[in-house]
């Protein structure tokens, strides 16, 4: 109720301390975005999916606080600082009366300069695609790791994020993934986990689990004077903190998944040749079903917000298909 009431509130210019121009709202699974003229507010939604809690202010107000500091390391100037919204006889950010809620503030990024939008205009050359390969290679090349994030790379943490992942979408069989792909994925997955032990262990010693970013898709990336890369998972280390390939996975098969692998191969080739990290590719169709797999799950939920409308939800149904479909087709080649 409380939260509704502050989406209600934060369409309405008066909230904002600064002049707001058009305000204009967009929704994932887990938060709300409100753009101004020259921010954007992000409000957590007071949700618990499992893998991330968000039901408590303090909690909010704690993955707020995680989530600037994270993503200052690839996006310092875009991350500005977490403001309260409060409650006295209007609702208001930095305003009198009780805190109510808190958003990250963000300096705001031309929407038409993400690089999603970017693909689905054919603007995007294999300059920039390289360019970006170079950034992550060096951001994975400075994050730390020690014997504590290391144990998240172990088939342990793989497996339990993968029994995670098929106990949340067990739900969504026959809705937005077939029961014979479900099987598949979950054969396929098991035989390759006890077929590559060897292998994932060998990571884990060589040092490639890292402190990653953890949501890296053309969605979470402009273009504009430099490349911000933003939206690093700060509500769940068991994410974050994982193989390097993981991260790598993710872009490859975002730029599959839209329809240019040409690029994605050359993404993974330019990465590979930065890092010299040879031994990644025996990895990827591993980590990328794993992640058009967890696309489908999140896109999935959707269809259970009750904030969702009804032509989202069908928009969002035939996304998840086409993700978990996806991730079906990297399964039956591991």
């Amino acid at each position: 109720m409380v939260q509704r009431q502050v989406v209600e509130a934060l369409m309405n210019p008066e909230a904002y301390d600064e002049e707001s121009g058009q305000i204009e709202l967009i929704q994932t699974h887990i938060s709300f975005v409100f753009l101004t003229k020259k921010f954007a507010y992000k409000v957590k939604k007071a949700v618990d999916l499992g893998f991330l809690d968000f039901t408590t202010l303090e909690k909010r107000l704690l993955f707020c606080e995680k989530e600037l500091e994270l993503n200052r390391r690839l996006c310092g100037e875009m991350y500005l600082e977490v403001v309260p919204i409060n409650e006295s006889s209007i609702i208001k950010i930095k305003g009198a009366g009780e805190t109510i809620e808190y958003a990250v503030k963000m300096k705001r990024m031309p929407q038409e300069r993400m690089l999603d939008k970017l693909l689905e205009e054919n603007k995007v050359e294999k300059e920039l695609i390289d360019r970006m390969a170079k950034i992550v290679a060096e951001f994975h090349s400075s994050m730390e790791t020690n014997r504590r994030i290391s144990e998240f790379g172990s088939l342990n943490t793989i497996k339990t994020n993968w029994k995670e992942n098929f106990e949340q979408t067990r739900e969504f069989v026959g809705v937005t993934l077939s029961m014979k792909d479900f099987r598949l994925i979950q054969e396929r997955i098991d035989d390759s986990m006890k077929r590559n032990k060897s292998f994932f262990e060998k990571r884990v010693e060589e040092g490639r689990v890292k402190d990653c970013h953890g949501d890296i898709h053309s969605g979470n990336i402009f273009v504009t004077d430099r490349i911000y890369i933003f939206d690093a998972i700060e509500f769940n280390e068991r994410i974050r903190y994982s193989d390097v390939a993981a991260d790598i996975a993710f872009m490859a098969m975002d730029l599959d998944f839209k329809g240019q692998t040409d690029l994605s191969n050359f993404f993974v080739k330019g990465y590979v040749t930065y890092s010299g990290d040879q031994e990644l590719r025996r990895l990827l169709p591993f980590y990328k079903c794993y992640r058009a797999y967890v696309r489908g799950k999140v896109t999935s939920f959707k269809l259970k917000d009750p904030q969702v409308s009804v032509r989202e939800k069908k928009i969002a149904t035939e996304e998840a298909k086409a993700y978990f479909k996806l991730a079906s087709t990297y399964a039956k080649i591991l």
